[in-house]
């Protein structure tokens, strides 16, 4: 067998040969990964709700709305149904006022307006100390733990603010950007409620999906 000669239109057309063969690999491992990836983000979104929200029997992911906030931004509601009644929903809010910028966090209220409890989704604070909050406002303090506050008996304030909540040791900002994720859910949330306690039935249950 004659060996090809090493000139230069052989030399591109190998190369040429190996981008393609490499580029079709490369694209089959990415669909794989992508769809991978999208199902460990919806395992992981589903598992988020269901820790901050009471039982429920319906799919919140797909019954997922949006509600318009100042600035131009949104938060995502995902409303938790038992036995087709209404029994809570989780809030996916944020703050960009962390020590070190972007908190996000999911927040669960029931149906009487109680903070039902919340998961850190995203943040870059300093660890050991604002990356603490992931607990900290759970520990079974009078001062710390922020779960079960009736959240229409007002919002939620460090005390160094005037209000009642121990904030991280040596991480207040942290702890003031949490809150205020916090209290950005409840505010969009209990201003949504009173939209709806105002709509018709007709409107409330394509609202929420019901």
């Amino acid at each position: 067998m004659e060996k090809i000669k090493s000139t230069l239109p052989n030399i591109m057309l190998s190369l040429t040969s190996i981008c393609l063969i490499a580029g079709a690999a490369l694209a089959g491992f990415n669909k794989y990964t992508e769809s991978a990836i999208a199902t460990i983000k919806d395992l992981a979104l589903q598992n988020a709700i269901r820790q901050v929200t009471p039982s429920f029997d319906n799919n919140p992911v797909e019954e997922q709305y949006k509600i318009a906030v100042t600035g131009g931004d949104s938060l995502t509601f995902y409303p938790a149904m038992q036995s087709g009644k209404y029994v809570g929903c989780a809030v996916e809010s944020y703050t960009k006022n962390g020590f070190s910028g972007l908190i996000r966090v999911m927040v669960g209220f029931d149906a009487n307006n109680k903070l039902y409890n919340y998961s850190v989704l995203e943040h870059n604070e300093t660890p050991g100390l604002g990356s603490k909050m992931e607990t900290w406002f759970r520990e079974n303090k009078n001062r710390q733990n922020i779960v079960g506050h009736d959240m229409s008996k007002g919002l939620l304030q460090v005390t160094k603010d005037g209000g009642g909540v121990d904030a991280i040791t040596a991480a207040t900002i942290s702890s003031r950007a949490f809150l205020d994720a916090i209290n950005r859910a409840y505010s969009t949330f209990s201003d949504e409620t009173d939209a709806l306690s105002g709509a018709t039935e007709k409107q409330q249950e394509s609202k929420l999906n019901i």
